[in-house]
């Protein structure tokens, strides 16, 4: 049985519902699957997790929420080599600027992103919490 994660941070509730539809499709998938806020995570959070899905909105300038979760994604991201990585979460205005950042801080990384990251205006709809299902369910394969 796959190990995985879902990691999150969420202002709103928008960003959360997401991190419930990822979480919901691995298990659905036989996943053993852990939904943690960025405040409960540390480095020894991923011994032994094959995969983890990230999510966070894009907060003030199109960045990551800068409190919490960004100093959290930085001091993980050199345990996650190996592992099956994907990201997701929601933006009130924008373009996405913020996942494109996200992405290339991961590439420069060389963290292994597994899917296309998920993004969505405001609320999640249907298509985008299925999306996110989806995502689970790739992450626990």
């Amino acid at each position: 049985m796959k190990k995985t994660a879902v990691i999150y941070w969420s202002g709103t509730g928008n960003t959360k519902q997401m991190a419930e539809a990822v979480l919901e499709g691995m298990k659905s998938a036989g996943a053993e699957a852990a939904l943690l806020e960025a405040a409960q995570v540390d480095a020894s959070t991923f011994s032994g997790v094959d995969a983890v899905a990230f999510g966070c909105p894009a907060m003030g300038s199109e960045v990551l929420e800068e409190m919490e979760f960004e100093p959290m994604f930085s001091a993980c991201k050199s345990h996650l080599n190996g592992k099956k990585v994907a990201l997701f979460g929601s933006y009130g205005w924008g373009d996405g600027e913020w996942m494109r950042s996200w992405e290339k801080d991961c590439d420069d990384a060389g963290i292994n992103l597994v899917c296309e990251s998920i993004i969505c205006q405001e609320a999640p709809d249907g298509d985008t919490l299925e999306a996110c299902r989806a995502m689970g369910k790739l992450l626990a394969e």
